[in-house]
């Protein structure tokens, strides 16, 4: 992975760190909401809420609109999909770890059977 694709990750890592920023992707990918909508699913001031949905877009989570006096939320499905390639490089670079040290048991003359 090139520099810049490792800040990306560790900027998509961090944001998705926090629980309530994750149930807000999770809001703002089944649709576009409103922050003032979005806020109100939360028992924390408004700012707060702010505050999470710039972290997510910061890290290219979401994106933000202004329709009127409105500020829209969406969910970056890329951003997602390129987070979920990211953990998949990961798992198969654990499986094929575990798969070595399968053969490694497998091949280990003094096993018990």
């Amino acid at each position: 992975m090139t520099e810049r694709s490792e800040d990306q990750a560790d900027a998509f890592f961090q944001a998705l760190a926090d629980r309530t920023r994750r149930d807000i992707m999770r809001r703002v990918l089944a649709g576009e909401h409103s922050v003032s909508a979005v806020a109100a699913k939360y028992g924390m001031s408004f700012a707060a809420v702010q505050k999470h949905v710039a972290v997510l877009e910061k890290a290219g989570l979401l994106t933000k609109r202004r329709s009127g006096r409105e500020q829209l939320v969406s969910g970056e499905v890329e951003a997602v999909r390129s987070v979920a390639s990211m953990l998949a490089e990961l798992e198969q670079i654990w499986r094929g770890r575990v798969a070595r040290i399968d053969e490694l048991i497998a091949s280990d003359p003094d096993q018990e059977d």
